[in-house]
């Protein structure tokens, strides 16, 4: 026989909590990078407000009309501001971008000076002098001089065109990624005044005086490798004496374990000169290290070859748009146009380039068609390094076997580099260890407190069925706690102190519920229902009410979340993910657990069930009067 409309088997929502909390776990103990103790398994991931360290907000703005950059924009910023943080050396940095106008960088256990990360890109254009193997390798022997043909410079090439001709502007090299430089528009196309083969001269270090700060870092640096390592780094004309002394190689390993921030300090000849430093300690160095437009630096391409780099004479405030185009010829190229006075340094700097005046770039650097190069770099990496086809009078190209990827992520590179895009610092919060920790026993004080109210509260109004809300409100900190553990992991999601915030208001939705329900089931039972049958009725008229409260406070949580940025996101989020558990709680454990309740027999005692005057009222009214009885 089936059982009677409305009659459940509250076994089965029961076995289904059950298996939620079996799988939640786990995923908390054996998915999602668990590993460690038992005890760091339990660890969820705590903001910078709970544990310390370092949290700045930077907005994001065109100073051209006031709006907010492009989605493009912005997420090239965040790349770019991500390595110059990275470049700290700090471990689980975290850059991301909130809204369409916000950059939030976060350094866990760290407290450092954020100021120069949201600056703007430095984009510098610089000649190519020597080029070297960047690998930090000194026990082969270097391989000869190669052939301006042979030079593993880009290989593309272009030549300039009249305008209006219907000759190609530019032509796709067969090699992949980098080419040549070719101009838009016509130009002079002077010969080369200095021979390819003509080998310059050693650049000479720079004679400015360094800062006193530098000179006691290069100290330390000097006494760090040894004097022998020092003098020999100091003896070195270029790479290619590194095999001149058959122990010269053991004496500049040391040079090879300098960080990135060691090895900034160094001057450029010796960064260039010591091969066993190479490009994965040169690409990490501060970006602020080679910023300087004055002074001749050593940065890397591809990671894997280091060059010798020129005094910038283009900015990136010199460029004034960088668009991916196809040629007449249907090959992807990047069209760079340049302010007036930056049209005036590009001409001064391709002209250079082209005939090898000036600082001269020696036969390492030359493109395949024996003619100087010019790298583009982003902070601290070069992004392309074309071989200058002409003197650039107009409107120029960077031409290579691009893709339209490749040709519109270096159009972005360059075109982000001049861009009028600023950041205003709008929130730094510097939290140490110490008061984090205080912060976190604080939240876990008032989120105990709140809870031991609230169940104070029950137990003395519900007796027995204050036990159904201590269990649900165990139930459900359980469910949240394990939730926390893995989106933490997959997500990335942090626990912070306005998160905790969250979590303590969701008791006072939770304790809502427990009243809407108890208090139509006393409704019930004074109209004159049993116990037994007033549960299943009082839960279907109790369910509408409570289930359009927590979607009321749900969608307050979620608009909360899309509007704001900051920890105010965290507080939404935790307010949200415990209101939805709450339900899973009300829905799997409270109803079930009401109904088998009411088949026991304490839950017909008044004093006991803490339905209060509903059950004696219900037997006054069942019972008949006897009139005599009040006559007595």
């Amino acid at each position: 026989m089936a059982p009677p409309q409305g009659q459940m088997r509250p076994g089965r929502q029961l076995a289904v909590l059950g298996a939620i909390f079996v799988v939640l776990y786990l995923l908390v103990f054996f998915a999602g990078g668990a590993s460690g103790s038992f005890k760091d398994r339990l660890e969820p991931r705590l903001g910078l407000d709970l544990i310390g360290g370092t949290r700045v907000t930077l907005e994001a703005t065109n100073s051209v009309d006031g709006k907010p950059p492009t989605a493009e924009n912005l997420e090239e910023a965040r790349q770019i501001i991500e390595s110059r943080v990275n470049a700290f050396g700090v471990a689980e940095a975290e850059v991301v971008t909130e809204g369409n106008r916000n950059i939030v960088i976060s350094l866990p256990g760290e407290n450092r000076d954020l100021t120069d990360v949201g600056s703007a890109a430095e984009l510098r254009f610089r000649k190519v002098l020597k080029a070297a193997d960047g690998s930090g390798a000194v026990a082969a022997p270097p391989a000869a001089e190669p052939s301006p043909s042979g030079s593993p410079a880009p290989s593309g090439s272009a030549t300039p065109s009249p305008s209006g001709s219907d000759a190609p502007k530019a032509t796709a090299s067969p090699s992949g990624g980098q080419g040549g430089m070719a101009p838009a528009s016509p130009s002079a196309t002077p010969t080369p005044s200095a021979s390819a083969s003509a080998a310059a001269p050693t650049p000479s270090a720079s004679t400015e005086p360094v800062p006193a700060s530098i000179e006691e870092q290069r100290k330390a640096v000097e006494q760090k490798v040894g004097a022998a390592a020092w003098q020999a780094a100091n003896g070195l004309q270029g790479p290619a004496d590194r095999t001149a002394d058959p122990s010269l190689a053991d004496k500049l390993k040391p040079f090879g374990t300098l960080s990135p921030q060691e090895v900034a300090v160094l001057p450029a000849q010796m960064q260039f000169n010591v091969p066993t430093i190479g490009c994965a300690q040169l690409d990490k160095r501060p970006p602020a290290s080679i910023s300087d437009p004055k002074q001749q630096v050593v940065s890397c391409e591809d990671g894997v070859s280091k060059y010798l780099l020129d005094q910038a004479k283009v900015l990136g405030t010199d460029v004034s748009d960088a668009d991916a185009v196809l040629d007449q010829t249907n090959a992807w190229v990047v069209s760079l146009d340049f302010t007036g006075k930056g049209q005036g340094n590009w001409t001064a700097l391709t002209r250079e380039a082209f005939t090898n005046e000036g600082q001269a770039c020696d036969a390492t650097a030359l493109g395949q068609d024996g003619k100087c190069r010019v790298a583009v770099v982003l902070d601290n990496e070069i992004v392309s390094s074309p071989e200058i086809q002409g003197v650039l009078t107009g409107d120029s190209q960077i031409t290579g076997n691009f893709t339209q990827k490749d040709a519109s992520t270096l159009a972005g590179q360059l075109r982000y580099g001049a861009l009028p895009v600023t950041f205003e610092q709008q929130e730094a919060q510097n939290v140490t260890a110490t008061l984090g920790a205080s912060h976190l026993r604080a939240g876990l004080l008032a989120a105990g407190i709140g809870m031991l109210l609230v169940i104070i509260y029950a137990f003395f109004y519900y007796r027995l069925l204050g036990s159904v809300i201590f269990l649900s409100l165990i139930l459900s900190a359980l469910l949240v706690f394990g939730a926390l553990v893995v989106l933490g992991r997959q997500i990335g999601f942090t626990l912070t102190l306005a998160g905790i915030a969250g979590m303590i208001v969701s008791l006072g939705v939770a304790a809502d519920s427990f009243v809407i329900y108890f208090e139509r089931l006393k409704d019930e039972i004074r109209e004159g229902r049993s116990p037994r049958s007033a549960v299943p009725r009082a839960w279907i008229r109790a369910r509408r009410t409570i289930i359009s409260a927590n979607a009321i406070t749900l969608l307050s949580a979620v608009v909360l979340y899309v509007v704001s940025v900051g920890t105010v996101k965290g507080f939404a989020f935790a307010l949200g993910l415990a209101t939805v558990l709450d339900l899973v709680v009300v829905f799997l454990f409270r109803h079930p657990i009401m109904t088998m309740f009411a088949r026991t027999r304490a839950f017909l005692s008044p004093r006991v069930s803490g339905l209060g005057r509903a059950l004696p009222a219900r037997t006054q009214q069942t019972q008949p009067r006897n009139p005599r009885a009040k006559e007595a």
